[in-house]
């Protein structure tokens, strides 16, 4: 696959275990444009030691709080103005407080779900309002999700229903922005050991269970799943819209 004149915006990588980072290895070997964006100056360092790995030139690094409405709104603006016009973004940005996957579900706290369905779920809409006015035509954003928002997960509490939450909210930005010629849709992964995974519980016995009951028996990778990314941000997924794809080597199904 071939996006020589491509520009995507890639969200959510904080090191080289990122999923985000696959994403981005992916999108860069097919020749893409990549702009990328960071919580703070603290994230850049650990960002420009990745970036010399990849192929292309890969120089526009923006800032962007994503529980600051005026930061999404400048950092696109921003984007805009370096880059020109973009044809999607990688939204890879999910947290809850640790305490909060912790125990049960039912003792979550308020703050905890708060911030949860705030930075996993509703920073995808707030982007999107922000995003689309410097898409081209035909542009595609693609989010992470995973299986805890479609069933109650063991250690996964809150943030599955902050899954839910951006699962449904796949659906309703690709209902409001497909008559305008954009899609919107979601890769759901297999648990991936990640800077995000290593609050979740029990997480190598997660990994362990994959990778003896799933159909292929085994577990993913990051590239696996960034080859999922980049053909849902191309043209070769031009038919599809508010779907979430699964690349969890079939679990989902049993």
């Amino acid at each position: 696959m071939n996006l020589e004149g491509k520009t995507y915006v890639i969200m959510g990588v904080a090191n080289k275990r990122s999923i985000a980072w696959g994403a981005a290895q992916a999108l860069d070997k097919m020749g893409a444009k990549l702009v990328f964006t960071i919580l703070n100056e603290r994230f850049r360092k650990e960002l420009d030691k990745l970036l010399v790995e990849l192929e292309g030139d890969h120089d526009v690094v923006v800032e962007c709080d994503v529980q600051d409405d005026a930061a999404i709104e400048s950092a696109f603006k921003e984007i805009g103005e370096k880059v020109g016009k973009i044809d999607g973004v990688m939204h890879a940005i999910a947290f809850a407080p640790r305490e909060d996957l912790i125990g049960e579900y039912v003792e979550t706290s308020r703050q905890g779900f708060q911030t949860a369905l705030d930075i996993s779920a509703y920073s995808l809409t707030a982007i999107a309002n922000q995003a689309k006015e410097i898409f081209n035509e035909g542009a595609s954003i693609v989010t992470m999700t995973y299986l805890g928002g479609e069933r109650a997960v063991p250690n996964y509490n809150v943030m599955g229903v902050a899954k839910a939450a951006l699962d449904s909210s796949v659906q309703y930005l690709a209902s409001d922005l497909g008559p305008k010629g954009f899609r919107v849709n979601a890769v759901s992964a297999g648990p991936i050991r990640t800077l995000s995974s290593s609050a979740v519980g029990e997480f190598k016995s997660i990994l362990k269970v994959i990778a003896e009951r799933a159909p292929l028996r085994r577990n993913v990778d990051q590239l696996e799943v960034g080859n999922a990314v980049a053909f849902l941000l191309s043209d070769l997924a031009s038919g599809i819209t508010g779907e979430v794809l699964h690349v969890d080597s079939g679990y989902h199904i049993l």
